[in-house]
């Protein structure tokens, strides 16, 4: 039975045990790797800095996440409808990070210096690297600490090192992909065999989900 919004650890077990049987994955090889990392050579980047600012719209207890999210939308909406006339009469983003940021940077007009890949959270780091982009960019970075309005204001390449240097790295980010893709499948066929009240699930009725 969880407790405080915890599973407890034999049912962690119990749950890795089923989707362990359930969920038949295939293992990538390296011809599949080898297309990954042609895609997407630049995620695999070394030496990659960015020198970037924000506007955080933290996500704290009791939040409204709507409310948050409308904020964050309509700032974005501000700081990208600026001409360059506008922005050479003053600074629209940093007045906006010095007046709506949750970050201490927000003092010094969201500025985050020059950024490597490991100085930021995962999921920040996936929106940055690996990029072209310079500029505000055109959508909100969600990231474990809340909502952000990101300027890429410089880049500096960083060098792609070949397949089988990364090669484990691609590897597990194909297993990643598929464990994701395979368990949303799964969880729609278990919706679309179960009888719930209230709720609307996304359901499938066979085993054969796209």
């Amino acid at each position: 039975v969880p407790r405080a919004g915890a599973i407890s650890e034999a049912a962690g077990s119990a749950i890795e045990q089923l989707l362990d049987a359930e969920l038949q994955l295939p293992e990538p090889d390296d011809n599949a790797g080898r297309r990954h990392y042609q895609a997407h050579a630049a995620r695999y980047a070394r030496g990659e800095r960015v020198r970037a600012r924000h506007v955080l719209f933290a996500v704290t207890p009791g939040v409204d996440i709507n409310a948050l999210r409308q904020r964050a939308e309509a700032c974005l909406l501000d700081v990208r409808s600026a001409t360059p006339q506008e922005q050479a009469a003053g600074d629209r983003f940093a007045a906006a990070a010095s007046t709506s940021s949750n970050c201490p940077s927000g003092a010094q007009g969201g500025q985050l210096g020059w950024l490597r890949i490991e100085d930021c959270a995962p999921e920040f780091a996936r929106e940055l690297f690996g990029h072209a982009e310079v500029g505000v960019l055109p959508r909100l970075v969600h990231s474990r600490f809340g909502l952000h309005v990101v300027e890429v204001q410089e880049r500096e390449a960083g060098t792609v090192p070949p397949y089988e240097q990364v090669r484990a790295a691609v590897l597990q980010q194909l297993r990643q992909q598929s464990f994701a893709t395979g368990l949303s499948q799964y969880l729609r066929l278990l919706a679309g065999r179960a009888l719930v009240v209230g709720v609307d699930l996304e359901r499938a009725e066979t085993p054969l989900v796209q």
